[in-house]
């Protein structure tokens, strides 16, 4: 097998430090994978996941979005400042420090993202366009701004009318721009630019992201006249964050979807 380095890596966005870990195999010309963790998690949750690509030929990385963390956070950053936009801004930021590695391919990058890492990787890929060749989607939660419209995001309430200055989500405390940032947002309009290939993995017992809000991004991106691939598949009973059997299962679809896209 070949080897794979793990080293720490840090980037810049917006005067603030990105902070993550890169998985490496052995080689020149590496495909990029760059993997994003959901809301209130941290790169611990999804490291598995940038081994995995690093396995499959990967220069993988993962990373702690600025202020993104409720705890144990490596990057900079407030949670007060953070927002999918935000966290749209730190993945496009990582994007260049990847392809800017002298071992990398820039025009072979895949986004991966769970939860609202899934709803970033989507929007950034969109933003990125045809630099983005493979995105890959565990869960998406494409439900946020149906949330922020609703006065309700995750433990969090508040009047949608009169955006507050904070708002306690948890453990996390949350700005207004976490909300101001998407109440308006379409997210089914804002990824429909993205042209590279897809894959969408949503567990059937997900209680905090509806499984058909997968479905319909899945529907989008077919609609799209893109000559690409869209996979859609679905885990029976999981849940929102895999179990380690459910991993097994979507880590065997993102092998057969990258062995034919």
């Amino acid at each position: 097998m070949n080897k794979i380095i793990k080293t720490k890596f840090s980037c810049m966005c917006d005067n603030l430090t990105i902070r993550g870990l890169e998985f490496r195999p052995q080689g020149e010309n590496l495909p990029i994978a760059i993997v994003s963790h959901g809301f209130m998690a941290t790169m611990g949750t999804v490291k598995h996941y940038a081994q995995f690509l690093a396995e499959l030929g990967y220069a993988a990385f993962c990373f702690d979005f600025n202020g993104g963390c409720v705890a144990f956070g490596k990057s900079d950053g407030k949670t007060t400042d953070m927002s999918v936009l935000t966290e749209v801004r730190d993945l496009c930021a990582v994007v260049e420090y990847a392809c800017g590695l002298p071992y990398t391919d820039s025009s072979d990058v895949l986004h991966m993202g769970c939860s609202q890492g899934g709803l970033v990787s989507a929007l950034s890929a969109a933003k990125l366009k045809d630099r983005i060749h493979n995105l890959i989607l565990f869960y998406p939660a494409f439900c946020i701004p149906d949330d922020a419209r609703s006065g309700k995001m995750m433990w969090a309430k508040f009047n949608p009318d009169h955006i507050p200055e904070t708002v306690r989500c948890g453990p996390m405390k949350l700005g207004r721009c976490y909300i101001a940032d998407v109440i308006d947002m379409n997210p089914f309009d804002e990824i429909k630019s993205y042209s590279g290939n897809v894959l969408i993995v949503h567990g059937t017992a997900d209680r905090i992201v509806d499984i058909r809000y997968a479905q319909q991004a899945a529907d989008t991106y077919k609609v799209v006249d893109f000559e690409r691939r869209v996979d859609y598949c679905t885990i029976k009973n999981g849940t929102h964050s895999f179990s380690k059997k459910h991993d097994k299962i979507a880590m065997k679809y993102i092998e057969n979807f990258l062995a034919y896209s």
